[in-house]
């Protein structure tokens, strides 16, 4: 269990879609455990795989101190609400800022659990939010590429000015 390296944007491997995992063993409850430590200490409340190097579809969601963190591996959005939500969302790999994403309002995911068994979860709120930001990021789609281009750029300067100091 370690606390891993998080990449920062705009690492080029933030752009790269991930592959699906086809072993599940103990390698892939190891690295569960370090993508928890490394979110807690980030501080996040998502983290995938890539953000730390590792191109493996891997999200762990900690959102809620009553319900323990979850792990979903190769999880895909099954369905989407036609309503829709505006969240703010930042991420660990661009610590310092965030700004108002429009995402569906409520989802059902697929997805393995961490021994491999197929599972399904229907969201809503912030963890909808949260699947959905997530798997974008699996899928390459780092989370500003959701705001205009005039939004993008104002935040990518206020991410180098912070950066700098």
């Amino acid at each position: 269990m370690t606390i891993r390296p998080i990449i920062r944007y705009p690492d080029p491997r933030l752009a790269l879609s991930a592959q699906p995992v086809t072993v599940f063993d103990g390698a892939l409850r190891e690295l569960a455990q370090d993508l928890l430590e490394t979110m807690h200490a980030a501080p996040g409340i998502g983290i995938t795989a890539p953000h730390i190097g590792i191109s493996l579809r891997v999200v762990v969601l900690d959102l809620d101190p009553v319900d323990s963190a979850r792990t979903y591996v190769n999880p895909e959005i099954a369905w989407a609400s036609p309503d829709l939500i505006r969240h703010q969302e930042g991420s660990v790999s661009m610590p310092g800022v965030n700004d108002d994403i429009q995402r569906h309002a409520r989802v059902r995911i697929s997805y393995r659990d961490i021994g491999g068994n197929l599972r399904t979860e229907e969201s809503e709120g912030l963890r909808a939010v949260c699947h959905q930001h997530e798997i974008d990021q699996l899928n390459g789609l780092f989370w500003i590429q959701r705001l205009s281009r005039l939004k993008r750029e104002r935040l990518i300067k206020r991410y180098e000015k912070l950066s700098r100091s």
